[in-house]
């Protein structure tokens, strides 16, 4: 045995990472004593079964050696500022691992955190070298004080609690330090458990009771004691759950973002389901799975999969095995929700027999399905139109245009396929249909949308322009990249509609609209604040099973020289959402980039919308002012705010009633008036876009006077 390896093998050993029985997942532990948990795996006939009664200890695979080294050589020569990895990366990294597992610093005591501290200078060291067994040491600690935790959450909700007593909860902990022993963590959670227990006793009272919502979802009709009780049940079930490759791929992706919160590790798993969220397709049954008590629960039904046409199976059926064809069944209870997946799915034409619990109760079923291809329609490109009275009182017709993503089938595109998908030729066709219907403006709508392919964004801009820059992409130099198309498919009046969660592609294409007057950007303040560019870049050019890298390989900057990194691209005209209020944006990410600009590039602006956009704010801002419906939005938000900023909640019932009728009394006064003030039923109760569709009228009419005023004085 080589020298480095077989170090590996006695660190392995020592840590208890190699019993008797081998490598992987570790030793298999009998359980059943005192209060301890237990993993059991129950037989069903025709299925390959499982050990029962066993927790495992997880260790690393022997690859994982490969990947981590192969990882420490290449990542920071990769990465955009060419960091070295050292000891900092290393304690940035600790601090990034321990936050994913136990965020709100509540599980690991602060012994474990000191101990942990002592090793963290050798954590880089150890990297290089291929070892990563102090991960699964970490991950072992947190399962203890996991199952600990879950003992005195039974204990403390069989003793109760006093709601008279005046006591807040310390909810935002992230930055909180660890507790110092036993007793302090004890208190902290009975403040902890009693917070969700009276959360829940709230949300009863002051949620009315639907009938046909609980036959889908029984968790509904839960008391507080039970619901508590299920969450940290079937919390602690999940992670019992978790295997090898979910520890290495959480402690890689810490190192990754040590250096950004963009980059990443992907394993092979991971890569799959990158290619499929941009192509938006994939081949299996078409169902949307949850974990829930070490099966794989039916969520939802996507319309026009192998499941829907086939009708058997339901939401909230259980998926307790999987058989591919005629082979042998294998038992998938208590495995990671991933793991099921990937043997859920398959060659199109292939069969796939699933052995189910169903939702109704009764006795387990087989189910024999045909795989097929499943078009994922969530993310793609969705549009309606909608008439309004502009400000002279004549009807306008608008086009609205959803885009929750900039996806793109990569490969179909690079194999020369004239059908491949993207959201572009999405677009495209539908403002094609548009223009046939004699739209007078459009709402582009960027909401929620975090980005997808750089080049997408760039042919989605030269939708709306001619030609010219769109971008510059720094990496060692500076690349301007364009739209070389003239062709202006909708050349119109135009808002673009973000929020706080609008980041990476969507605002480089608010960004260069907005840039080039061609636009008026509507919605929150700013724009997520994502100004890097990501690359996928193959671990091993030879083994797939090394996965990838995604890494920040360079940043963007507007064609105006700004980078929208941190900063975002401010509105025009602000109308803030909930999002505007909470810590969602680039900036409260640990270890985002700084901002930064770079020279401007020439380009042609379309129009100066400076002076329309003065007079698009008062008009709205009055309009706003006298509609009710919006005094009441901003008395929630205010409300929403003064929540955010607070670090703790009240434990008293009665305070905590008062707080609950106010918020219900807000969100009432939102809700009221249905209808317009003409008479007219209102589509939907999306304030902010009923808004911009009057912003928009506003355009058209100060556009249209303007033109009228230069031909009189003419």
């Amino acid at each position: 045995m080589k020298k480095a390896a077989y170090f590996l093998f006695l660190t392995a050993l020592l840590s208890g990472c190699l019993p008797e029985g081998g490598t992987g997942e570790g030793a298999a532990v009998q359980t059943g004593k005192g209060d301890e948990p237990s993993v059991t795996a129950r037989k069903v006939p025709g299925m390959v079964a499982e050990a029962t009664n066993v927790i495992k200890v997880l260790c690393p695979e022997p690859i994982y050696s490969r990947i981590s080294a192969d990882f420490a050589a290449k990542f920071p020569r990769q990465h955009l500022t060419r960091g070295k990895l050292d000891d900092e990366v290393a304690r940035r990294a600790l601090d990034l691992y321990l936050g994913s597992l136990d965020y709100d610093h509540t599980y690991f005591l602060a012994s474990d955190i000191e101990e942990f501290g002592k090793q963290v200078s050798t954590f880089d060291d150890k990297l290089r070298a291929g070892d990563i067994v102090i991960a699964y040491e970490i991950f072992e600690t947190f399962k203890k004080r996991v199952r600990d935790r879950f003992q005195y959450v039974k204990k403390a909700l069989d003793k109760g609690f006093i709601f008279s007593k005046e006591e807040s909860y310390g909810w935002k902990r992230r930055d909180a330090p660890w507790p110092a022993n036993k007793a302090e963590q004890d208190e902290l959670w009975r403040k902890k458990i009693k917070n969700e227990f009276l959360g829940r006793k709230i949300a009863l009272e002051f949620t009315p009771r639907d009938d046909k919502e609980a036959e889908e979802d029984d968790s509904l009709l839960l008391d507080p004691m039970e619901w508590v009780l299920q969450r940290y049940t079937q919390y602690l079930g999940v992670l019992e759950d978790h295997d090898a490759v979910w520890v290495f791929e959480k402690y890689m992706r810490a190192f990754a973002q040590a250096y950004d919160p963009h980059s990443d590790y992907m394993s092979p798993n991971a890569v799959e389901d990158f290619d499929i969220e941009m192509k938006l397709s994939l081949t299996g049954i078409g169902a949307a799975l949850k974990a829930e008590d070490g099966a794989a629960k039916i969520v939802r039904i996507i319309p026009g999969g192998p499941a829907e046409r086939d009708g058997r199976l339901k939401r909230d059926d259980k998926i307790i095995g999987v058989g591919q064809g005629d082979d042998e069944l294998v038992d998938t209870r208590h495995w990671p929700l991933y793991k099921a997946v990937r043997i859920i799915r398959g060659p199109k034409g292939s069969e796939v027999v699933l052995v189910i619990m169903p939702a109704s109760g009764g006795a387990t079923t087989k189910i024999r399905l045909t795989r097929d291809e499943v078009k994922l329609e969530d993310q793609a490109a969705t549009s309606r139109t909608q008439t309004i009275k502009g400000p002279n009182g004549k009807d306008l017709k608008f086009g609205v245009v959803s885009l929750p993503a900039f996806y793109a089938d990569l490969r179909g595109k690079s194999r020369g396929a004239t059908d491949y998908r993207s959201a572009s030729r999405d677009v495209e066709k539908i403002l094609n249909n548009m223009k046939k219907e004699n739209i007078s403006g459009l709402v582009l709508d960027l909401r929620n949308n975090g980005g997808g392919s750089l080049l997408e964004a760039i042919d989605m801009a030269g939708l709306f322009i001619d030609y010219g820059p769109v971008v510059q992409v720094k990496e060692r130099g500076i690349t301007t990249l364009s739209d070389d198309d003239p062709r202006v498919v909708y050349g119109g009046p135009m808002i673009v509609l973000v929020n706080r969660l609008s980041a990476s592609a969507s605002e480089i294409l608010a960004g260069a609209l907005k840039d080039y007057g061609r636009a008026v950007v509507v919605g929150d303040s700013q724009t997520h604040g994502k100004g890097t560019v990501q690359s996928v870049v193959r671990l091993h050019r030879l083994h797939k099973k090394f996965g990838s890298l995604r890494v920040t390989t360079a940043s963007f900057y507007r064609v105006a020289g700004g980078s929208t990194q941190r900063k975002g691209v401010a509105s025009d005209i602000v109308i803030p959402s909930a999002f505007d209020t909470m810590e969602v944006s680039e900036e409260y990410l640990p270890y985002a980039l700084p901002w930064s600009r770079t020279l401007p590039v020439r380009f042609r602006r379309v129009g100066d919308l400076d002076m329309l956009i003065k007079k698009l704010i008062t008009n709205s801002e009055t309009r706003r002012t006298d509609d009710p419906r919006f005094a009441a939005r901003n008395e929630l938000l205010k409300r929403l705010t003064a929540v955010q900023k607070a670090k703790e909640i009240s434990l008293n019932l009665k305070q905590r009633r008062v707080r609950a009728t106010e918020e219900r009394e807000l969100r009432e006064l939102q809700e009221q008036d249905a209808v317009t003030g003409d008479g007219e039923e209102k589509s939907d109760g999306d304030l902010i876009l009923q808004e911009s569709l009057k912003i928009l009228a506003d355009m058209i009419s100060i556009n249209l006077g303007s033109q009228q005023n230069a031909a009189a004085s003419e």
